[in-house]
């Protein structure tokens, strides 16, 4: 996709991606072994982060912590990365955690539905720009004909594409056959999409009897220690908790470097919130005035990708965004992403399509960030509701909820099932107490209509999860209401989940800040804030002389004691590892120039004011290049 580097030049994906190896921002894994004779692994989707690649993947993730685990007061879990099956059956991971793949017929090659219908139809609309003249007049005769479009045709693979999200596997063979669809690098035929589930599973112990799966999301962990967390809190409501830690997703076709990998770090947040406060957060309106690059669902759903510019504050109001606290995180992921150094230009917060849904979800948005892959998400902020707590709660008989004391005593009368368990056992055996659960998880209303029924045909039909139709009667089950006085409320909390991929922001922010000399590709810069740049202050000595060398041992030194992370080096390579300054040491009593990397400007300065400019907070933000005539 056609994008710009930072200063408006046209993106060169080659030259960028030379700077990024040569530097060794992050290199495949075990790229020795790829042309290793009789190598039978794969190693796509497997990356090994270099130096500065760690150093700003630790920055972005120290800065998270500041901005969101300290401002927000959350507690901070690290859990295992080894999951039971069981939490994931429970989970609906096991059944539902999975994409939909096409086989190459010939070579056998796999890929994802909706990425291969995205390529093969964005290169048909790029194939077809290309013929299309700037002016009529200049129309050549002798262009490839066959790869113009007509206008309905353009107009179909746009919707098609503003769509692609929605479309069920079934829906997206149909649009394969149709519009004949071949796999991207062969031209091939492709099968029909089939589901694949991407967790890959493991066992425990050596019997293997144990089945276990490495974790697709930090989630799972934070709500089984939900109660645990909530007696941390002191049992006040709402709280967030927060987890760092690496994923694992089975990738069918990983591509595209950081961007699709099956190995990646993850940094997310599940804030619990009481559902009948219209989940409202105490602190939206420090942030209703943020405005947004927002594209809704109705939007896509009419063929359209424009994104509509509007405060958090109105999107709430008008339900655009659905509750106040995912409005809140919306604005707060928004100004994490441009304190790190993202351009605000190439940000947007997309809504999930209805068949885009996770299945634990009731609304999401995605923070996307354009890159020249196309928009990349790398921020999801999804409304779980009550779901994983729920269904572990079910499942374990644990009460993961919460109890608040009531003001007031409260008289409830509810509908309840009674059973005669011995009847129960004897007509449904092992099935009797998936047949208790399918009715008690039944709300209230549903369970009137079953009391009403079973009085007037004097049985009910229950569907069990197996999808299974079983029949009760009256000397198995009654339904009635009974009151009860209640002095404690107790409820589920809802759950709003902001979802970071830090290596997709990581890659994304290199692509942003990246740009070179007008005269000289090769003299690239990567313009990213003193607070998140791998190398703080570079040391390049003016001379090689020994003489020279004390003061330049004495200057890293002094930087060093300060915290701030200094290189010396006497070549000119450096230009291209992400530091911010250049501190060019002369002979005068051990002074030298501060050189703004981004401006190529020099100013004179010392280790404490090299120091005072790297330290100070605000400027650490924004780079020392846009505050320079303060600091000088």
């Amino acid at each position: 996709m056609a994008t710009t580097t930072r200063t408006g030049q046209a993106f060169e994906r080659t030259a960028f991606d030379a700077v990024i190896k040569r530097r060794l921002f992050f290199t495949e894994a075990f790229e020795v072994y790829r042309n290793a004779s009789n190598f039978t692994g794969d190693n796509r989707g497997l990356y090994d982060y270099g130096p500065p690649g760690c150093a700003l993947q630790a920055n972005i993730v120290d800065l998270w912590r500041k901005h969101f685990v300290l401002e927000e007061n959350m507690p901070e879990v690290d859990c295992t990365v080894l999951t039971p099956e069981d939490v994931f059956k429970t989970s609906g991971h096991v059944d539902r955690f999975e994409d939909w793949m096409c086989r190459d017929v010939v070579k056998g090659d796999h890929i994802r539905a909706d990425h291969l219908i995205e390529a093969v139809l964005q290169k048909r609309l790029s194939n077809h720009a290309a013929t299309q003249p700037a002016d009529s007049r200049d129309y050549d005769t002798k262009k490839d004909t066959s790869k113009v479009l007509s206008d309905a045709t353009v107009v179909e693979y746009e919707e098609i594409l503003a769509k692609i999200d929605n479309y069920d596997g079934p829906e997206m063979g149909t649009l394969i056959e149709k519009l004949d669809i071949r796999h991207p690098d062969t031209n091939n035929k492709v099968s029909p999409p089939v589901p694949f589930n991407l967790m890959f599973k493991s066992s425990i112990g050596p019997s293997a009897a144990a089945p276990v799966y490495l974790r697709p999301e930090t989630a799972q962990g934070q709500f089984l220690n939900f109660r645990k967390l909530l007696e941390y809190n002191n049992n006040s409501m709402p709280f967030a908790s927060a987890s760092i830690g690496k994923s694992y997703r089975n990738e069918i076709s990983p591509r595209s470097g950081l961007l699709r990998v099956r190995e990646f770090l993850m940094a997310e947040i599940e804030h619990y919130v009481d559902p009948e406060g219209a989940k409202r957060h105490g602190r939206f309106d420090e942030v209703s005035h943020v405005r947004l690059p927002l594209l809704d669902r109705e939007t896509q759903l009419s063929g359209n990708t424009k994104v509509q510019v509007r405060s958090i504050g109105e999107a709430v109001k008008e339900r655009i965004v659905d509750n106040e606290t995912l409005g809140y995180f919306l604005a707060r992921i928004h100004s994490f992403l441009l304190s790190i150094g993202v351009d605000e230009t190439k940000l947007r917060f997309r809504q999930h399509l209805p068949n885009e849904m996770a299945h634990y979800a009731c609304d999401c948005w995605d923070a996307e960030l354009l890159t020249s892959y196309s928009w990349i998400e790398c921020v999801g902020c999804a409304d779980r509701s009550a779901y994983d707590l729920t269904v572990h709660m079910r499942r374990t008989e644990e009460k993961l909820l919460v109890r608040e004391p009531l003001a007031e005593p409260k008289i409830v009368t509810e509908w309840q099932a009674k059973f005669d368990k011995k009847a129960l056992g004897k007509t449904f055996r092992s099935a009797a107490k998936a047949v208790e659960e399918a009715i008690n998880s039944k709300d209230q209303p549903a369970l009137a209509v079953l009391a009403s029924t079973l009085v007037d045909a004097e049985r009910i039909t229950i569907t069990l999860p197996s999808r299974e139709d079983v029949v009760l009667d009256r000397a198995i089950v009654k339904i009635e209401q009974s009151t009860r006085v209640e002095n404690v409320r107790e409820y589920v909390p809802n759950v709003i989940e902001p979802s970071f991929g830090i290596g997709r922001i990581l890659y994304s922010l290199l692509e942003h800040v990246y740009w070179h000399r007008p005269d000289d590709v090769a003299r690239a810069v990567l313009s990213l804030p003193l607070s998140v740049a791998p190398t703080k202050v570079l040391i390049v000595p003016l001379s090689t002389q020994l003489d020279f060398a004390p003061i330049v041992r004495h200057l890293s030194q002094s930087l060093r004691k300060l915290g701030i992370p200094t290189r010396v080096d006497d070549s000119s390579a450096e230009r291209r590892t992400g530091h911010t300054l250049g501190h060019h040491g002369g002979f005068r009593d051990g002074q030298g120039r501060l050189r703004d990397a981004a401006r190529a400007r020099q100013h004179p300065a010392g280790p404490r004011r090299s120091g005072g400019c790297c330290g100070r907070g605000e400027e650490s933000r924004r780079g020392c290049g846009d505050v320079g005539g303060g600091l000088w």
